[in-house]
């Protein structure tokens, strides 16, 4: 029976998917294989993966050398337990991160993915006011915020259809506007008059991405940032979707002269190839744990915390996103699609293009505030998977977040059916 079904059909059975209604979801569709920017179904139909698989692919599918470097640590040691040992993937890569990493972060803490690498974050500045004895627990956020799925994380992020339920069990949160020059002035009085309340500010660098890819200017967040350190108060840059190149240099902080204090990474960190989570810190923030009272000790792991096999990925995916062919390939999609928003932001479809490095953003317009669940979003969908190209919409929002493999023809047929999409809806 099972040989008769469809790989589909079986999935449909057992399997529940993420951010789906599965009472109305359609069937999945079945990859079998990838290679480079393609995934490629059971029937051998090609889809240009034009979103990073969620925004964690930087080289391609079944890239060669990641594949060769999982597959020796695979064969020589496939996990240890890191408490009380450590193994020579985990060291490497830690010793790879902080060369690359704003100059003042100091110590690399391991986790599992995105969500956990902002829990670590949030817990090690809350348990940091504890061990110093200072009353401050207030946390600030961004307005449109998206920080994980956990649930401290999820406090963090906006309140939105995707937190409802959980309302009741959210801790609260400061929210403030993104800076631009109207408000700046007003974001940093608010600052000096709150700051003895308030721990820490967590922020998505220069873009926000589940909020619809939201970008704003790095002047402002670097007049904010130097505010904070000037106040005491601790900033979390929320590098997860943001690092490794995706604003065009390896880290959005990248951009500012005042630097976090702590920076969380998953995603793009083992080119998309497995689970993996860093949240790295200042020597000042690890300083306030080390103490003669174990109390004051970190009090979090996970099972498979600097995973070896996790780790000899990501050093591989540093490899080539540190080699001179994908930085040259990261600033040809820079410009190919400063050229699209060029070519294409006066569209009358359009009530916005953005772009900020290799993301470029489009915002239908719709003469109303189109939420996630809109009927254009699901049209916008299907068009484009006809078309061998998967663009996920955030609600009446499209984006474009390619891996650096991508070819200028593959970049230009998307943009051709972008335009022929804005001609349909």
């Amino acid at each position: 029976m099972e040989e008769k079904r469809s790989l589909s059909e079986r999935d449909q059975a057992i399997i529940w998917h993420p951010y789906t209604q599965m009472k109305t979801a359609g069937l999945p569709i079945p990859i079998v294989r990838g290679e480079g920017v393609y995934l490629i179904d059971e029937n051998g139909k090609k889809y240009l993966d034009a979103v990073s698989s969620w925004w964690v692919n930087l080289h391609g599918h079944a890239h060669p050398h990641i594949a060769k470097k999982v597959a020796e640590q695979a064969g020589t040691l496939e996990h240890a337990i890191f408490a009380g040992f450590t193994h020579p993937p985990a060291v490497e890569l830690a010793e790879g991160l902080l060369k690359i990493l704003p100059p003042n972060q100091a110590k690399i803490f391991y986790s599992d993915n995105g969500s956990t690498a902002v829990e670590v974050a949030l817990k090690m500045c809350h348990q940091y006011r504890s061990n110093k004895n200072q009353q401050r627990d207030k946390v600030l956020a961004f307005q449109h915020s998206y920080h994980g799925d956990t649930f401290g994380a999820m406090a963090v992020s906006a309140r939105s259809a995707f937190t409802a339920a959980f309302e009741s069990l959210l801790f609260d949160v400061e929210y403030i506007e993104t800076p631009n020059a109207g408000n700046i002035d007003k974001l940093i009085k608010y600052l000096r008059e709150n700051a003895a309340e308030i721990s820490s500010f967590i922020y998505e660098p220069l873009i926000q991405g589940s909020g619809g890819m939201l970008m704003y200017e790095a002047k402002g967040l670097n007049q904010l940032i130097g505010t904070c350190r000037e106040l005491g108060i601790l900033t979390i840059a929320d590098e997860v979707m943001t690092g490794f190149g995706r604003t065009g240099k390896l880290f959005a902080s990248d951009y500012m002269e005042h630097k976090p204090d702590i920076v969380c990474l998953s995603k793009g960190l083992t080119g998309g190839t497995m689970a993996l989570g860093v949240t790295s810190a200042t020597q000042e923030i690890f300083d306030a744990f080390l103490s003669d009272d174990k109390l004051k000790t970190l009090f979090h792991g996970h099972s498979f915390t600097a995973n070896p096999i996790a780790c000899a990925a990501a050093l591989a995916s540093m490899d080539l996103t540190l080699s001179q062919e994908t930085q040259d390939n990261i600033q040809r999609i820079c410009a190919k699609h400063a050229a699209f928003a060029l070519r294409i932001q006066n569209n009358p479809k359009l009530k916005a293009v953005r772009q900020t490095g290799t993301i470029i953003a489009f915002e239908w317009e719709t003469g109303d505030d189109t939420s996630y669940f809109s009927s254009l979003r699901d049209n916008l969908y299907q068009f484009f998977l006809k078309e061998g190209i998967i663009l996920r919409p955030l609600g009446n929002i499209i984006y474009i977040l390619p891996p650096y493999c991508i070819s200028d023809a593959q970049l230009d047929y998307i943009y051709a059916k972008i335009e022929q999409a804005l001609d349909i809806f």
